[in-house]
């Protein structure tokens, strides 16, 4: 159950467990209001629960099996958990009247039962899900790399805040991200796997934005599973950045511009998922009723925890661990909330 677990050296933390859940409450503060500003963002409600014939919980890898329950107050019908609003917020931005240039955030809370615990992996999911309208025109690589640059911008003045604040936490962010496509990966490492290849280009460059994601490469491998009806696979990415104190890459976000209703027929077919066009978001979709979007996923710990140089995740969320990695944690002074 620890195989997966990565355990620092003579790890110290910097921060007390009170210090830390104070830190935890500033940053979550003060990068949502920059991330607001720098997309034009309006804070927005968002449900926990949906039902899954409206199609559109996010299917991530497909693979992953929602949390699902039947409720007595709607006749005994079955909701699910979502595992990101991916879908959800394209719906909302059309239905609240939201025009090109705009766009909301909102907190997502998942759980997500079928993932691998490790220092970053967490059953509990907590991230800032934002969306934004923009013109059909503008779904290309150049709108895609502005948006990336304004996250990482917000990003990193976040970062100056919490040094700011707490003078014994190394401001360690490189003034530019760097941006590299997943084919161009598979070409500068071809012997090593895709989560290699990005610890490689992430110890090299420290913030990178890795593009076009859950399509076929050359070798015939995918660098990483999406699912085929929300990101536009030539249009999507993660930001990733270089961790020292675990030292390996550290994703803190997915994201992408939102597929059309060419891509979204494309991908389908491609993953062997065109039964899905009977559901409503996807009739919608490819009806064209929806807005064209772009948006993604920042996660709320994944951030604290890189900005506070903490080991484990479990050291910035309380959730649920094995005692075996809770008694290894323990004797490494990783205190899990």
């Amino acid at each position: 159950m620890t195989d997966r677990l990565i355990i620092p050296s003579n790890y110290d933390p910097i921060l007390s467990v009170r210090k830390t859940e104070e830190a935890i409450k500033k940053i979550k503060d003060y990068f949502e209001d920059t991330l607001a500003k720098e997309l034009n963002l309006s804070r927005v409600s968002a449900p926990l629960f949906i039902k899954p014939d409206t199609g559109m919980n996010d299917n991530l890898n497909g693979v992953e099996r929602p949390v699902a329950f039947d409720v007595k107050g709607i006749g005994g019908d079955t909701v699910e958990v979502v595992h990101s609003l991916a879908k959800w917020k394209r719906m909302a931005l059309g239905k609240y009247n939201f025009q090109v240039g705009e766009g909301l955030y909102t907190d997502m809370n998942a759980i997500r039962r079928d993932e691998d615990l490790d220092n970053l992996h967490s059953i509990y999911v907590d991230q800032w899900d934002w969306e934004r309208v923009l013109n059909k025109e503008d779904r290309n690589v150049d709108t895609l790399k502005q948006i990336v640059r304004k996250i990482y911008g917000a990003v990193k003045e976040t970062e100056k805040f919490v040094c700011s604040n707490y003078t014994d936490v190394p401001e360690i962010l490189p003034e530019d991200i760097f941006f590299v496509t997943t084919q161009e990966l598979e070409d500068m490492y071809p012997s090593l796997s895709p989560k290699e290849r990005e610890d490689m280009i992430a110890k090299d460059k420290k913030a990178v934005f890795v593009m076009k994601i859950g399509g076929l490469l050359k070798s015939g491998i995918k660098h990483d599973g999406r699912a085929p009806d929300y990101d536009d696979w030539e249009l999507n990415g993660d930001i990733v950045l270089w961790y020292p104190v675990l030292n390996r890459a550290f994703e803190i976000s997915s994201m992408g511009i939102r597929v059309d209703e060419d891509s979204i027929v494309k991908q389908l077919k491609e993953a062997g998922c065109e039964d899905r066009k009977r559901l409503k978001f996807h009739k919608d979709l490819m009806e064209k009723r929806l807005p064209y979007t772009i948006g993604g996923g920042i996660g709320q710990s994944r951030l604290c925890m890189y900005f506070l140089k903490k080991a484990h995740i479990g050291e910035v969320q309380a959730s649920i661990w094995s005692d075996e990695m809770i008694e290894v944690c323990d004797k490494a002074n990783i205190k899990l909330l």
